[in-house]
């Protein structure tokens, strides 16, 4: 089931001998199995296909969904190998979310992860920790639209924003169920590694600081292109935080001086459910699931 010789646009490994087959030279490709293969391997290679999956490279953007994997937790295999990395060596790193790392390499791994489409090259060869935590970032923050859907946006701003705690944990909650199973399923993984952030005393690195980080990831605007009105509506004069996350604050809710948009205090208020409202979405009671 051959199809006629080919050139090779991209160095790719013989299916047959494992030999690359370098740019521009002829190659051979099987029509049923996508088998690749040099002229000369043609008479060893087998009689009878084997069906093998195929990788292909992640969309360079897309919706979240673009990137879950087809069976839950529908979390992308990207965000759970950052997320373990970070936890195995980087909740003892101050400032672990807001130091930036090197742009560079934040940019050089993103576009490997991509390329490799599902089959992550280990990242424990990356030394800064923060870079880990760059490609993480910046994987969420270039998706088409934020975890929170531009859809659901304006009601997750307003029921964060009720200020009766138990009315806006309600609210809030109901509006998680709504999400995409995707978009749901990692908006919980993340707040799961979050509460764990924000409770390393190494990493110095509090609700309301993990939330000035991703509010403008996970919850950003309305809209791809927001106009400036649309912004300035975003930003109410004050944020509420729960007392009970804050040692010395009033024990029912009250009003942080700092004054950050809305999406920062969405996230805080999302970080103040209880953990077991967010296992429940992974199908699973361990602290960190991860995805097979």
């Amino acid at each position: 089931n051959s199809v006629p010789s080919l050139q090779v646009i991209r160095p790719e490994p013989c299916g047959v001998c494992g030999s690359r087959i370098r740019f521009g030279k002829a190659a051979i490709k099987c029509r049923q199995c996508q088998l690749l293969l040099h002229p000369k391997c043609q008479e060893q290679c087998p009689s009878h296909c084997v069906l093998r999956p195929r990788h292909h490279a992640w969309p360079r953007e897309g919706v979240l969904a673009d990137f879950a994997p087809t069976t839950p937790p529908l979390v992308p295999v990207m965000v759970s190998q950052c997320v373990t990395e970070v936890e195995r060596r980087g909740l003892t790193e101050t400032g672990l979310y807001r130091v930036p790392g090197s742009e560079q390499l934040v940019r050089e791994w993103k576009r490997k992860l991509l390329q490799a489409g599902g089959v992550l090259p280990a990242l424990g060869s990356v030394a800064d920790i923060h870079v880990v935590c760059g490609v993480l970032k910046d994987f969420l923050r270039g998706l088409k639209e934020p975890l929170v859907t531009f859809s659901l946006h304006p009601a997750f701003l307003q029921a964060a924003d009720i200020p009766d705690d138990a009315a806006c944990s309600t609210a809030l909650c109901h509006l998680v169920r709504k999400l995409p199973p995707a978009n749901r399923d990692t908006l919980a993984f993340l707040m799961l590694h979050l509460l764990r952030v924000s409770q390393s005393p190494e990493c110095k690195m509090d609700i309301l600081n993990l939330s000035r980080v991703f509010g403008p990831t996970l919850v950003g605007h309305g809209s791809a292109n927001p106009t400036p009105l649309a912004i300035m509506e975003d930003t109410p004069r004050q944020c509420k935080v729960r007392g009970s996350q804050r040692p010395g604050l009033h024990p029912r809710c009250c009003w942080h001086p700092y004054s950050p948009s809305l999406p920062v205090q969405v996230v805080a208020q999302l970080l103040s459910l209880p953990p077991d409202f967010w296992r429940g979405f992974l199908g699973t009671e361990q602290e960190n699931p991860l995805p097979p």
